[in-house]
């Protein structure tokens, strides 16, 4: 089992930045990815970012250039850095992490960018 617990979210004006933190604890030895989802009022939930076992990135279109995922895979925790947001990437984002072929989701936190 991993529990998810995400922190950073917040209310900002586009161009600013964020950074969004998701701690895993219990059994993080078995994490072969981690990474972050979002999704916006009336949206499906859409895949942001991600990083697997080994350090290959995976990164939206919308998002690329803009967003930062990195991992302190010793402490079992992926980050998020937004830079430049735009009031499209306003939405609730989800940490997800997968161990033991199972995916495991953080309870969201909240990201606003408007003026």
């Amino acid at each position: 089992q991993v529990q998810l617990v995400e922190s950073g979210g917040g209310s900002v004006q586009p161009g600013g930045s964020l950074r969004l933190s998701c701690a895993a604890s219990g059994s993080i030895f078995s994490i072969t990815g981690m990474g972050w989802y979002r999704q916006a009022p009336g949206k499906q939930r859409e895949q942001v970012a991600f990083i697997i076992s080994g350090g290959t990135t995976n990164y939206r279109v919308s998002v690329k250039g803009r967003f930062t995922i990195s991992t302190d895979n010793a402490k079992g925790t992926v980050y998020l850095q937004m830079n430049s947001l735009k009031p499209e990437d306003t939405a609730v984002y989800y940490c997800n992490v997968v161990a033991h072929y199972t995916s495991y989701w953080g309870k969201g936190t909240l990201v606003t960018v408007s003026s």
